[in-house]
Formats: C-alpha cells, sequence, structure tokens
C-alpha cells in the first residue's frame, strides 16, 4: 500500500497530536495575535476543524513566546507541558496546564513554571510515560542563553516527572548535543538539537531530534537509540531520517510520533509554508507514515507519491 503525506493545511509549528477515543487533536506553535495555542480537531487526519484556542496568556504564567505544546492523558485528564516567556526575566520557560476536555480550557496546574533554570532558556517539553510507571521531562536548552565552548547552543536533556507530571524530580541529564557534521556544518557559531522526543520499541528507547536553524531548509530530524530513558543515546548513521525535499519540501522538523486508530505509527511534523522563502516565519503541519525496520532503525516515510492535500 501505498503511503502519502499529508499536508493538513493547518498553520503553524511544532506540531503535535493526540488520539483521544478516535478523535485527532492537534496542538501547535500558533501564529498570530493571541498569546497561546489553538486547538485542531479531526476524525480521519486529512480534514481539520479550528475549535479555538485551548490556552492562553491569561491562564498561564507566561506572557508571549508560547512554543511546542504537547498533551498528555492522565488519571482522566488531560496535561499540556509548553514553554512561554516569563514576566520579570524574560527567560523562555517550560510550564504545565491541564483541562478536563482536550480542547480546552487549560490553566496551568501549578503556579509559575513548572521549570526555571537560572540565566538559562528552557523549550521543547515532551513528557514520556514508560512502561514501568514512571515519567521523564525531556527538553531543550535554548540557544541565546547556552552557550558551549563559544558556540551558541541547543541541547536536549532528561529529569523525572512525578506521578502528578507537574513536578520535576532530582537533576536533569544530557541526552543530545550537535556533534555530526549533518548538523554543525551550516554554522559554527549557532548549533542545534532540539524538539525532542522518545519512542519505545522492541525494549529499546528512540529519541528524534531536530537540528540545525529552523528557518533554512536544512532544518532535519535524526534519531538516537538508548537501553535507558536517561541514556546514554546513541546516533545513528542513517541521520537525517527527514531532510528537505528539492522543490517540494523545505526544513521539516520538530516531530512527534502517536498510534492512529488503526494502530499505524505516524508522525506530525512542520513543514516551511513558503518553499521559496523560509525566512518568512511561515510554517504548516503535515503528518506521515513511521515505523521500523528489521534491523531496528526508525524511519519516517514522507517522500512517497500520492500526497493528500
Amino acid at each position: 500500500m501505498t503511503s502519502r503525506l499529508i499536508r493538513t493545511g493547518v498553520s503553524g509549528a511544532d506540531p503535535f497530536i493526540l488520539n483521544d477515543g478516535g478523535t485527532y487533536y492537534m496542538y501547535a506553535t500558533t501564529p498570530g495575535a493571541v498569546a497561546g495555542f489553538k486547538c485542531h480537531a479531526s476524525n480521519d487526519l486529512v480534514h481539520w476543524k479550528d475549535e479555538g484556542y485551548c490556552l492562553t496568556a491569561e491562564d498561564s504564567f507566561g506572557y508571549k513566546n508560547f512554543w511546542a505544546p504537547e498533551v498528555v492523558k492522565h488519571g482522566g485528564r488531560y496535561y499540556m507541558h509548553y514553554s512561554a516567556r516569563e514576566s520579570g526575566s524574560e527567560l523562555l520557560r517550560i510550564g504545565v496546564a491541564v483541562s478536563d476536555s482536550p480542547v480546552g480550557p487549560f490553566r496551568d496546574a501549578i503556579p509559575g513554571p513548572l521549570l526555571s533554570l537560572p540565566g538559562r532558556s528552557t523549550i521543547d517539553a515532551h513528557c514520556f510515560r514508560d512502561d514501568d510507571g514512571k515519567n521523564y521531562l525531556f527538553f531543550s536548552m535554548d540557544c541565546p542563553t547556552n552557550i558551549v565552548n563559544g558556540v551558541h547552543t541547543s541541547q536536549s536533556m532528561c529529569i523525572r516527572l512525578d506521578d502528578s507530571l507537574t513536578k520535576v524530580e532530582g537533576e536533569y541529564v544530557l541526552v543530545s548535543t550537535p556533534d555530526c557534521p549533518w548538523e554543525t556544518e551550516h554554522d559554527d557559531k549557532w548549533q542545534w538539537n532540539e524538539g525532542p522526543f522518545v519512542l519505545k520499541h522492541a525494549g529499546k528507547y528512540y529519541l528524534t531530534y531536530s537540528a540545525n536553524y529552523f528557518a533554512t531548509r536544512w532544518y532535519a530530524v535524526g534519531f538516537s537509540v538508548a537501553d535507558r530513558p536517561e541514556g546514554p543515546y546513541r546516533k545513528s548513521r542513517r541521520n537525517p531520517i527527514l531532510s528537505w525535499v528539492e522543490g517540494e519540501i523545505s526544513g521539516p522538523g520538530h516531530n512527534a510520533f502517536f498510534r492512529a486508530e488503526d494502530g499505524a505509527l505516524k508522525c506530525s511534523f512542520h513543514i516551511h509554508a513558503d518553499y521559496n522563502d523560509p525566512k518568512n516565519g511561515g510554517r504548516t503541519v503535515c503528518i506521515a507514515d513511521a515505523g521500523f525496520d528489521e534491523e531496528g532503525n526508525l524511519f519516517i516515510d514522507y517522500k512517497s507519491s500520492g500526497l493528500a492535500q
């Protein structure tokens, strides 16, 4: 069966899709004048209904730069981990909001941010819940405030989350840093490993991440593998597994995985809305099939024909 790349037509970046009882809910970095996130809903992954804003600055610690929301269902409620800019410190912080409905309204579950690191902006929160019931928060140190050996460097980290998903425990550990030629050759002063997402398959942990600057065609996704959620992770020689396609796709990245109602593994990600002008900031959401080959390599099938517009 020929797979297809679904171009959803939804404007936004850093998309995450929740399958809740056969209805799919999409959350993403939302363009526009309102500070917060919209939710879109679909029954077929092709046609999406705008459900309006599910979280706004009125119900958040942040006041602008609302980025990369992800939602998990836990104990009958919906928990959103996201990043936003904090007034006063002017740093990007990670927060957690909760709702009784996937379409919101979401309101911060705790006073202030979930994660605040002195002098550091943190973004791209991802909640991973393991089979043994332990919870982990993966996140990224943002480039402007994270300087490593004189280079502005986005690195991805992991820290434990408590059972309520609203409190971090212990110390964070480094799980991914830009150190491969395809991740570093385009800029020697600014480099990225951001947008972490973890899948578990055959007892192994697969960490996907985005590298290179988001406003260039070279923004792309790679993966690494570990025996434990906290790593150490070993990057695949097959990277990148999601990258630009000449004349068709520019800057694919910040992906997330979900299971369709039939059990098939799917991957959501964004691309530049205008292939010829990646720096204008416009991005749109796509969905592709994903899976694992016989050797245990993760793949995203985004180059096939039969595009759904």
